[in-house]
């Protein structure tokens, strides 16, 4: 099975949240650090869907859980 490569920008756009650049850096930005032990999906910050979508990502080893772990390091000081 060959898996697609998706952007950052992407995810963004699939959790429905603005996916240029800039608003990119800012919403890690104003999420960063997420605590150890936090888990990408259940941080505050998603709603019910985000979380959601997330959380099956990265559980069915989707193509897009390469790209939900990038966000997830992003977010963590260290990775989780």
């Amino acid at each position: 099975m060959e898996l697609s490569v998706h952007p950052f920008s992407e995810l963004f756009a699939q959790l429905g949240l603005a996916n240029d650049d800039t608003s990119i850096q800012q919403f890690i930005a104003t999420h960063f650090p997420l605590p150890d032990g936090v888990r990408l999906e259940d941080a505050p910050f998603w709603s019910t869907a985000q979380a959601q979508l997330l959380r099956e990502e990265r559980r069915d080893d989707a193509d897009w859980a390469m790209v939900v772990d990038r966000l997830n390091v992003a977010l963590h000081a260290t990775p989780a």
